[in-house]
């Protein structure tokens, strides 16, 4: 035995030295990146030590109760831990590849039991007597205790273009996780701006239906008093009523946005009530980035790039396929009839070699496999590219409508000063006699739709605030792909 084993570690090691990977070495994909975003023009860029994306960019807004919302939602939240649920199976795919770098293992231990049916057979004599025989039979058992250890050798890269698939699927699994946290994080912070800006216009309307109570009794007064006639009432009070009826309609819109946030951070909307508040969010100021470092924030662009590389792998994995594989497999142990002296030296068995096994005819299956494997990095090269593309355009969508905004927003507000100018001007001349309720509602109408158009574009510039940090990346780095993930959904 020991002059048939000497020359396989040496055998051994010339193969584990000769080995070679198959498949072309991953390169990322080349992309056309703009020097500049086109909308950039007149964007503030705010200062490093002032403002910063940073993992928690919805502190940006500044409200203590919209932090605890988020922070219940990284717990708490169900699709995210459905995301979390399916980054950690890619991480214990990367495990079992690696495994397939080191030996198997397997034991043994059995009794059997056999035996023979017994018979009997009729044989006829000379004479033509005949005589019946019964046939013997018996019951025999085995006792068996064997190892056995196989191992397969990496000769042509399989195993490891496999587990560099692997750990590039862990790794977009990683970066989808990241960009399901923000896209939530990014529905929860909208969501929260908005119900505050409709906050903010239920009480302008009912500071309004309060003013238009007044009107309707100036009126009343000035009818009885013989100043205006009946119609200066009806128009007071369908102005009135119709303002009121807008109010109601504003908490219907009020409570959906609060189910939401609810089911967002994983509470039944039965449980769950956001108290009003006087506080209004402002707008704030978001750092500026270069094109180039888009694709270093945004986990989308990562995950699309890292399916590049493991589609890339997969190209190697199917070209293995073309050469033998070699793999060592041993096995020993003890076989005996009896129980008594099983565990001794004549009893013991072995064997030991080594396997070549390669694929001499498939009709042409593996060069299908191989240009499937091709065609699907194609897919993803493509995917890859057309991800960067949809990121630059939407940050370049949100800069130009915050600056679109912005200036709307200058122009707003002269028209609601101007409104509001106005409107004191003609319930002074109303009170005067001079004109009839009709101006007065007409003006009073147009000074509330420049106030409530006011508080809308406030809540459209906030919302697009949100969705250019969500564009930019939010708080999220390339550079975590190879860091675990916080468990989601309270799992410890």
């Amino acid at each position: 035995m020991k002059n048939t084993l000497r020359p396989l570690p040496a055998l051994i090691m010339a193969l584990s030295l000769s080995a070679c990977t198959l498949g072309p070495d991953y390169q990322r994909p080349e992309l056309q990146t703009p020097v500049a975003f086109k909308q950039a023009e007149g964007w503030k860029l705010a200062a490093p030590s002032d403002h910063f994306l940073g993992d928690a960019w919805w502190q940006l807004y500044d409200d203590a109760e919209l932090n605890a919302l988020v922070e219940k939602l990284n717990l708490s939240n169900q699709d995210l831990a459905v995301a979390e649920a399916q980054y950690r199976q890619a991480r214990a795919l990367v495990r079992g590849a690696r495994a397939g770098f080191f030996p198997s293992l397997t034991g043994n231990a059995g009794k059997t039991r056999s035996g023979r049916g017994v018979g009997s057979s009729t044989t006829r004599l000379p004479d033509g007597s005949t005589v019946t025989s019964s046939g013997g039979g018996g019951i025999s058992q085995s006792y068996d205790l064997s190892f056995a250890a196989s191992w397969e050798l990496d000769l042509w890269g399989r195993l490891r273009r496999g587990l560099e698939s692997s750990r590039a699927s862990m790794q977009a699994s990683s970066a989808d996780l990241a960009a399901v946290r923000l896209s939530l994080q990014s529905e929860l912070v909208q969501n929260y701006l908005q119900l505050r800006v409709l906050d903010a216009q239920q009480r302008l309307l009912d500071a309004t239906v309060q003013a238009y109570a007044r009107s309707l009794r100036i009126s009343e007064n000035q009818y009885r008093a013989g100043i205006v006639g009946r119609a200066d009432i009806a128009q007071a009070r369908t102005q009135l009523k119709s303002t009121e009826a807008q109010a109601i309609d504003l908490r219907y819109q009020r409570a959906q946005l609060e189910h939401a946030i609810a089911v967002l951070i994983g509470v039944p909307p039965a449980e769950f009530a956001l108290a009003e508040v006087d506080a209004l969010p402002q707008l704030p100021e978001v750092p500026s980035l270069l094109p180039s470092q888009l694709l270093e924030r945004r986990p989308d662009v990562a995950a699309a790039e890292r399916d590049v590389m493991a589609a890339n792998a997969e190209i190697g994995v199917a070209k293995t396929a073309w050469f033998p594989n070699l793999s060592l497999s041993a096995a020993g142990g003890y076989r005996s009839g009896t129980l008594d002296n099983w565990i001794e030296t004549p009893n013991r068995f072995w064997s030991i070699g080594p396997e070549f096994a390669m694929t001499l005819f498939d009709g042409g299956l593996i060069r299908s496999q191989i240009e499937q494997a091709e065609a699907s990095y194609d897919q993803t090269v493509a995917s890859y590219r057309q991800t960067v593309l949809n990121s630059f355009r939407e940050v370049e969508d949100n800069l130009v409508q915050l600056r679109v905004m912005a200036e709307e927003a200058v122009v707003q507000q002269e028209a609601l000063e101007a409104a509001q100018e106005s409107l004191r001007l003609i319930e002074n001349q109303y009170r005067a006699g001079t004109v009839d309720f009709l101006s007065v509602a007409t003006v009073q109408t147009t000074a509330l739709n420049n106030e409530r158009t006011n508080l809308t574009l406030l809540g459209s510039r906030l919302t697009s605030s949100v969705q250019l940090i969500t564009a930019l990346g939010g708080g999220w780095h390339s550079d975590r792909l190879e860091e675990e993930p916080p468990m989601a959904a309270g799992r410890e």
